[in-house]
């Protein structure tokens, strides 16, 4: 249900749909009925949560790759043109910077694996 999910720029609908749709799965693997009033946060880890480590470890793992990697390249190359008008898109590193202020990291500590 994850696969890919470190290049996702989840919208909140997403989330919500991400959230509904494990909460299923869990109760049918345990067997746990709507009925027993079993609150959610016994049943599992906030999806959320594993979304966020899934995208910032990505982040960390080409961070920590040569200035010259392409792929490290891509990531910081910015493109020089006009949005539409309207509120912009959601992006990945806008996403990824949103995860970063959420757990109180910086672009420093992708050397630190430990942390």
């Amino acid at each position: 249900m994850l696969h890919g999910s470190e290049t996702w720029p989840a919208r909140k609908e997403n989330e919500v749909a991400l959230q509904r749709t494990e909460m299923r799965i869990v109760r049918w693997m345990f067997g746990v009925k709507l009925q027993n009033r079993i609150p959610r946060k016994g049943l599992r880890d906030d999806i959320i949560s594993v979304i966020q480590q899934n995208r910032l470890g990505w982040y960390w793992h080409v961070l920590r790759k040569e200035d010259n990697d392409w792929m490290k390249k891509c990531m910081e190359y910015e493109v020089d043109s006009t949005r539409p008008r309207g509120r912009p898109k959601k992006t990945w590193r806008d996403t990824v910077e949103k995860d970063c202020q959420a757990r109180e990291l910086n672009r420093e500590d992708a050397r630190d694996r430990i942390r």
